[in-house]
């Protein structure tokens, strides 16, 4: 998907003429870069970036190196969860990556993607394997598809200005979980940080480590499992205070932030949802959530291509 497309490639995709896909670049409509000899080229993320929230129907979809149904069907958020599920558990990957994409393609932000889609269907075939209706093999298969389309949807993402807000994050020491915290590294991005997962099971003093060298405004900490839950209090209040001396806010989230976990931690925000992550963020950078957010909409968006 990083390759860079041709003018005839994406006019054949998105089933419009060579010399319109033209002038729309030239007003600005699609991003274009030049190669080296002097041609356009066009990113798949600047082509996604034109689509998204317009009329615009994908003809040949496989020509941008997405599934051959993408952007065909109207996929709804409530009904989408079942599907993918389904898809999930069937280890059907195709399937998987034209759900997701097609409520990309929708507009859907990806934190309400992720919170009213992908986690709930992760959470039951969690629930299923644990009563033993899937096997482990499925639930593992499961997680590597969900890592193969995010890293997937990362690269489809606008790039970021040079002065896009910081954020640095991971899972705590003892969590091996890696899809949560990949959530929140795509959920800022689209919102505009340059957001940064460091991993999964990270110990307090590697984390205090990233704290220092880069200073970022935002530090997501997910702990879907915590061994202990003692030790995480006293390290985290460290790391809070570290934090706090560089200005950077803190955000805690995951499953095993229970209510009487979070009356003894100190932190910026305890967030319970991707939503909520994002509505902080944006609280304190509101430029860069405005900049990215796929519903608002500019001047050259409203008139659309003519």
């Amino acid at each position: 998907m990083s390759e860079l497309l041709t003018p005839k490639q994406v006019a054949q995709a998105i089933g419009v003429s060579e010399s319109s896909l033209k002038r729309w670049c030239d007003r600005g409509l699609i991003e274009t870069v030049k190669t080296p000899g002097g041609h356009r080229r066009m990113t798949a993320a600047g082509v996604m970036d034109f689509l998204r929230g317009r009329n615009q129907p994908l003809v040949r979809p496989e020509l941008l190196g997405l599934p051959s149904n993408t952007g065909r069907t109207q996929r709804v958020l409530d009904r989408a969860s079942d599907q993918f599920h389904s898809a999930l558990a069937a280890g059907d990957e195709e399937l998987c990556r034209q759900i997701l994409l097609d409520l990309y393609l929708a507009s859907h932000r990806l934190c309400e993607v992720f919170d009213l889609v992908f986690a709930p269907a992760y959470h039951r075939i969690g629930q299923r394997w644990q009563c033993r209706e899937v096997e482990v093999y499925q639930e593992r298969r499961g997680v590597e598809i969900g890592l193969r389309i995010l890293g997937e949807l990362r690269r489809l993402l606008p790039d970021l200005p040079s002065d896009a807000p910081s954020a640095f994050g991971g899972a705590w020491e003892g969590d091996p979980y890696q899809l949560p915290s990949a959530l929140c590294e795509l959920t800022l991005r689209e919102a505009g940080w340059q957001a940064t997962n460091l991993g999964s099971s990270l110990p307090a003093s590697t984390l205090e480590a990233a704290l220092a060298e880069n200073r970022p405004r935002l530090f997501w900490l997910s702990v879907s499992a915590l061994p202990d839950e003692d030790d995480f209090v006293e390290q985290l209040s460290r790391f809070s205070e570290l934090a706090g001396a560089s200005r950077t806010a803190v955000a805690v989230g995951g499953r095993a932030l229970t209510e009487s976990l979070r009356q003894r931690i100190g932190c910026s925000a305890c967030c319970d949802n991707l939503q909520q992550l994002q509505s902080f963020a944006a609280s304190l950078h509101p430029a860069a959530n405005s900049q990215q957010d796929p519903r608002e909409t500019n001047h050259e968006r409203q008139d659309g291509p003519r």
